[in-house]
């Protein structure tokens, strides 16, 4: 029997036991293997996102099943109108960005959107490395082609910003709040980070690529030791299992409609949205930017999306760029 039949045939005895012990034993006897050979195609299933208890004596039982994304049932089901219809589901890939990036230069339409089951070089801003493990969260970059100038991509971050808090609240039932500009928090931990990166010529955006990476479905132990005292997951906050290809068609639909509204109104609507959603505004603040160091208290949004924080020195001071650090006092 061939390595993958093996596992297929394993994975098929636990499905007809659920959540029954079976002893390598039998597994052996079964399947012809050896009990080394057991323990190695367990290993093999675990490193696809199932999970199982060993007792001694008793066996192996399977306790959790990866919660799959299928491309037509994720197709089938977008209450948008173009996001997300075009929709390329990959296995394993180093970043959605570069993927959906390649697209665009391709000429794939807006609303083209790349999910992948994991990501083996996933990032964040300022090139941080973003934990995205095989079957656990979202991880997907959509391609947005807008009309705006360059220098006002900052608020189409705060707009998708606002989409991801508001489709977690409705598909999830939890309630996240935004940090400046691209965090989405749950009781100050973080669940998701948003990277919008642009292509410009002629000093306007030919493309947009949104990354969005939610840790939707990890557990604790999923976490590296040393994220689990800064980052949560969207189950662990609302203590049930969440249905990732709801919560990813629930993005789509408000993403298209906040979209929507944007060219229509400006970004009024979505300033407004977005500082109702904000962890940040009203909170004492200490901002690390190109500019320098201050502290202050974080006020609100201005026109163009930077954030506004009143300093320590009575000034008020836009900030752009840069690292917003709460409790600093």
């Amino acid at each position: 029997m061939k390595d993958h039949d093996q596992e297929y045939s394993l994975l098929h005895m636990f499905q007809e036991h659920p959540g029954q012990f079976l002893s390598g034993e039998e597994i052996s006897r079964r399947l012809s293997i050896s009990r080394t050979a057991v323990w190695k195609q367990i290993n093999k299933l675990r490193s696809l996102g199932y999970e199982f208890e060993a007792l001694p004596r008793l066996g192996y039982r399977m306790v959790d099943e990866p919660d799959v994304l299928d491309e037509q049932l994720l197709a089938a089901g977008m209450k948008s109108r173009s996001f997300g219809k075009q929709i390329k589901l990959l296995d394993r890939t180093v970043s959605t960005q570069e993927d959906a990036r390649e697209l665009a230069e391709a000429g794939a339409p807006e609303g083209t959107l790349v999910i992948s089951e994991e990501q083996t070089g996933g990032r964040g801003r300022m090139g941080r490395k973003f934990h995205s493990p095989r079957g656990k969260g979202i991880w997907m970059s959509l391609i947005l082609r807008p009309k705006q100038p360059l220098h006002l991509t900052q608020q189409l971050t705060l707009l998708t910003g606002v989409a991801v808090c508001r489709a977690i609240g409705k598909s999830a039932g939890v309630q996240t709040q935004i940090k400046w500009p691209n965090d989405i928090l749950y009781q100050g931990k973080k669940v998701c980070g948003i990277l919008l990166e642009s292509t410009a010529e002629d000093g306007r955006i030919r493309y947009c690529v949104a990354g969005i990476g939610i840790s939707v479905n990890l557990k604790e132990t999923d976490f590296p030791e040393e994220l689990r005292s800064v980052a949560t997951s969207v189950r662990m906050a609302g203590g049930n299992v969440v249905n990732r290809t709801e919560l990813i068609q629930t993005i789509m639909q408000e993403m298209e409609v906040l979209y929507e509204l944007y060219n229509e109104q400006g970004f009024e609507p979505i300033a407004s949205a977005w500082e109702a959603l904000s962890g940040t505004v009203g909170r004492e603040v200490r901002v690390q930017s190109p500019q320098g160091d201050f502290t202050g208290t974080a006020t609100g949004l201005n026109k163009d999306g930077a954030l506004m924080v009143r300093s320590d020195a009575g000034e008020t001071v836009p900030v752009y760029s840069g690292e917003i650090l709460f409790n600093t006092r």
